[in-house]
């Protein structure tokens, strides 16, 4: 049986990334493969995980190394140093993990894209490099695609491994903009394989939770449970689901935000919670309660799963800036649920032209927007519309289509050694 190895900064939550590396072990091991994870945090099976706490990328050496070098364009020689030090250490982890679980092909997710870590991105490359591994390089995000790394004192690194070009690695990326970023940036042919979810088995049509969620949270059967499935980050643009409540003619003005801040710090919360009040909009957080999908089988001291709040809610909302994908706006296609987008840049190319039918609008929400969106939940209107993208999320975005394009690219390998 061939054993695959995940390897990230995080394995654990409800990140994007944690997301579809889940996806992706489901689809992997329902083709017969055994999956084995190395991270810095996990909430993987203790049996088949590694944990190396300086490959999480909140580890505070990291951040350290982090704060010297971006935003500056020349780093301290004990900086260098210590990249150094800790890839070493990484590497020596990496090897001890290769070898405890027999690892025939690795799957590094993210951390050969986006510098978070840059010691773990060092370590994976020389790993890849003096072993030959197979190894499925699954990219969310690059660091030309943030603004924080633009500035940065460790070029040098970005262009050795984030992302490496060795003759073992096959390139996956997520959107058709990364896939020609990468090829115009680096040279690197590679695959697109979008964000996916389950839709040959749909959700459960009665779930007593959802119904409990609404009534802890003060909602009434008339009440509009209007939900933003998001971290609490400034891309996210929380601010225009709050402008849209505002501005609906509805008794209770109130938002459900799922998440909790996240990796950014807590001033963007502050921000929009002032934004709220002024607009006189009730936000409520309820990423204290709220635990990952049901579907992944993860234990989770929460009450509820981010499910119990997709089947609770009324509206989702989904503004976002920039997004890699769209994991939420997948879901609240599963979970049939009218969805108010921005139109940013990779769902206008990537998800617009499958013909969903969702509430649009360019930057900014106006009256207009919540017409659209009245209209929109009128009962036969609603029924249909979801029904119809519940379809095209098949048809698209499912975990067949993954499926596919993944083991064509493992099959597409010369298997050596144990495989």
């Amino acid at each position: 049986m061939k054993r695959i190895g995940f390897i990230s900064t995080r394995i654990a939550g409800t990140d994007g990334v944690s997301l579809e590396t889940y996806k992706w072990v489901k689809v992997l091991e329902r083709n017969g493969f055994e999956c084995f994870f190395f991270a810095g945090k996990l909430d993987t099976p203790e049996e088949r995980s590694m944990l190396a706490p300086k490959a999480f990328f909140e580890h505070p050496e990291i951040l350290e190394i982090n704060e010297q070098v971006f935003g500056k364009t020349v780093r301290e020689k004990r900086i260098t140093e210590k990249i150094k030090e800790i890839a070493a250490e990484l590497k020596e982890k990496l090897y001890e993990f290769y070898e405890t679980f027999k690892i025939d092909l690795i799957i590094p997710e993210n951390a050969l894209a986006i510098p978070l870590n840059i010691p773990l991105g060092i370590a994976i490359t020389e790993f890849i490099a003096e072993t030959g591994i197979p190894c499925i390089a699954h990219h969310h995000d690059f660091s030309w695609e943030r603004k924080r790394f633009l500035v940065n004192a460790v070029q040098d690194y970005i262009l050795y491994a984030f992302p490496p070009s060795l003759p073992s690695v096959r390139h996956v990326v997520i959107n058709s903009m990364a896939s020609r970023q990468l090829s115009h940036q680096r040279g690197e042919s590679n695959v697109i394989i979008p964000n996916v979810f389950d839709f040959a088995n749909p959700p459960d049509e009665e779930n007593p939770n959802a119904l409990k969620l609404r009534r802890e949270l003060g909602f009434e059967d008339n009440d509009l449970f209007i939900l933003q499935p998001t971290r609490v980050v400034p891309r996210k643009w929380i601010e225009r689901s709050i402008e849209l409540v505002s501005l609906m003619d509805i008794k209770k003005k109130r938002l459900v935000i799922s998440h909790e801040s996240g990796d950014e710090g807590d001033i963007y919360e502050k921000r929009i919670r002032e934004y709220a009040e002024r607009l006189d909009v009730e936000l409520i957080f309820i990423g204290d309660k709220v635990g990952p999908m049901k579907m992944f089988g993860i234990k989770s001291d929460r009450e509820y799963s981010i499910d119990d709040a997709y089947q609770a809610a009324d509206i989702v909302t989904y503004p976002s800036g920039y997004e890699g994908f769209g994991n939420a706006f997948l879901e609240a296609v599963y979970f049939k649920k009218p969805i108010v987008v921005n139109r940013y840049s990779i769902f206008v190319e990537d998800i617009e032209p499958c013909g969903f039918e969702v509430i649009k609008f360019e930057s900014f929400v106006t009256k207009e927007t919540v017409k659209e969106l009245i209209d929109f939940l009128k009962p036969r209107k609603l029924i249909s519309s979801v029904e119809k993208n519940y379809e095209i999320g098949k048809k698209y975005f499912s975990f067949e289509v993954l499926e596919k394009r993944l083991l064509y690219l493992i099959e597409s390998f010369k298997w050596e050694c144990r495989l």
